[in-house]
């Protein structure tokens, strides 16, 4: 299987001096991803995780909802010419009654992208095959502090980036502050399907208390997997794009972003921030 880093020649500049060493890389390798054995995805991604990937991404596909909805995750083995097993491709095997949604080109080609292809399908797309209404799951309230604490919290627990600063992140906390997770992986979206996987696998969706921060930006793809997944709270290190507030505005997503210090943008769900009103100018 492959390996999370991998080592390489680096010609090293520091002051004037030269010098030849050997550096940590973070690894990426293609994963495709097929769907009752035949193929459905290739994203690019950091080994490791692989099944709970899978199975993250076929939550925001609608595919998966429920433990049950999942028979097994398996690598093909004789997945190129020689019959050899790279460790590449999986195959994920939904239990006997599972609906498959109609899952078109279409629809993979704006998933896997930043923005979407046209705003108001993808938001209409997303409303109607979402399993758990965020505004049906009881109120979180979150203190701005404790908002401000968890950046620090998830760069703490990010052990990979520690060795290569090559890795994005995501994590679940409890409204609490208790870190309930955290992936790593080269792409953004790679680590919350992980994330949203693992649940999926351990029988805990909807994530109706939990918080997702990503150390980067909040684009509408990672928006559309926080509904998906019934995660009510997304917070970002940096900023959100157009489509994902207006995501977060149509299906009641609390989305918070330059989450930076003492300081943080609500774009929507401002109703699970406590705020001082008094000191909210219009």
């Amino acid at each position: 299987m492959g390996r999370v880093t991998e080592r390489r020649k680096v010609i090293r500049i520091r002051d004037g001096a030269v010098s030849a060493r050997p550096d940590t890389l973070v690894a990426e390798e293609p994963l495709e991803i097929r769907l009752n054995g035949k193929p459905l995805a290739i994203t690019m991604r950091t080994p490791g995780d692989d099944f709970a990937l899978a199975a993250g991404f076929l939550v925001s596909e609608g595919v998966l909802a429920e433990q049950s909805d999942l028979q097994n995750i398996v690598y093909c083995a004789g997945a190129t010419v020689d019959g050899s097993n790279t460790y590449n491709v999986v195959d994920v095997r939904t239990a006997p009654g599972v609906v498959i949604p109609d899952i078109t080109l279409e629809r993979n080609v704006y998933t896997t992208s930043s923005c979407g292809l046209c705003g108001k399908a993808s938001l209409d797309a997303v409303r109607t095959t979402a399993r758990w209404p965020i505004t049906d799951t009881p109120p979180v309230r979150l203190d701005p502090t404790l908002l401000a604490s968890l950046p620090d919290r998830l760069r703490a627990a990010q052990r990979v980036f520690d060795r290569t600063g090559g890795l994005h992140a995501a994590a679940l906390f409890t409204e609490d502050g208790e870190l309930l997770d955290i992936r790593e992986d080269v792409g953004r979206h790679n680590a919350v399907d992980k994330l949203v996987g693992r649940a999926l696998q351990n029988g805990d969706l909807p994530l109706s208390r939990a918080v997702l921060l990503v150390s980067g930006r909040a684009s509408f793809e990672l928006a559309q997997k926080a509904v998906m997944a019934g995660i009510p709270v997304l917070a970002a290190v940096s900023a959100p794009s157009s489509l994902a507030v207006d995501l977060a505005a149509e299906t009641g997503l609390t989305l918070v972003g330059f989450l930076r210090g003492s300081s943080m943008n609500v774009y929507a769900g401002e109703d699970r921030i406590v705020l001082q009103t008094a000191a909210v100018r219009g």
